[in-house]
């Protein structure tokens, strides 16, 4: 999987290492905070990589799950979204994709059903998981409801990449979804459906940012934030 010569690695071909090997993406508009996700759950522990042939960059971890050693490469898009669709490589093998909005710009939540058109015209199988970004600029947004997840069955995340609330659980789902759809296993994004199934349960009118009269906020995820 060496990335010397700029060129994407191959995710079908064992690593030499033996690692499991996976790769996630992040969708949606410019500026929704894609890229700054990615490094606030990084931090710095990540080798940033160019990819001289898309033109794009990819954030390289390491982890364990479940004793096994796990590489993950983290796509960013490097403002190819700007053009409103992305290149075939950037979907190419992709096993799990994260789909972001920006909560203080409503057009970015409208534009999400373009975002997963296109996905699934390339990857129709892959789990999907949804963040509302950048909840610290107004944490009443937390109290309205974003019905886009749920009735594309996804799980949802109220997340912040300025003060990092959910962004740890929203990352390692995205983990450990990648890694069981290459194991052609849907037993994990199973269980963190039943997890999240509280909000999905929430009967709320979608309404774009409108909260229904007497809705209450019963949709940000328990997990680690880093602080």
């Amino acid at each position: 999987m060496s990335m010397a010569d700029g060129k994407s690695p191959d995710y079908d071909q064992e690593s030499k290492s033996g690692d499991t090997t996976v790769k996630v993406i992040c969708l949606g508009d410019s500026a929704v905070g894609k890229s700054k996700l990615v490094e606030r759950f990084l931090m710095d522990n990540y080798q940033p990589q160019q990819l001289s042939t898309y033109a794009l960059t990819l954030f390289r971890y390491h982890t364990k799950l479940n004793e096994d050693n796990v590489c993950v490469d983290f796509w960013d898009t490097a403002g190819q979204e700007r053009f409103s669709n992305m290149h075939p490589s950037y979907y190419h093998q992709a096993h799990a994709c994260i789909l972001v909005f920006d909560v203080s710009r409503k057009v970015t939540y409208k534009n999400l059903p373009m975002w997963l058109k296109e996905l699934r015209d390339y990857r129709p199988e892959i789990p999907c998981l949804c963040a509302a970004n950048k909840i610290d600029v107004d944490y009443k947004i937390t109290q309205k409801s974003f019905n886009f997840a749920k009735k594309q069955g996804m799980p949802f995340y109220f997340v912040s990449a300025s003060d990092g609330t959910n962004v740890v659980k929203l990352f390692r789902d995205a983990i450990n979804a990648a890694v069981s759809y290459k194991n052609n296993s849907t037993d994990y994004m199973d269980e963190v459906m039943r997890e999240l199934e509280t909000f999905n349960s929430m009967g709320l009118t979608d309404s774009g940012f409108d909260t229904p009269d007497g809705a209450e906020n019963k949709s940000i995820t328990d997990g680690p934030s880093i602080s």
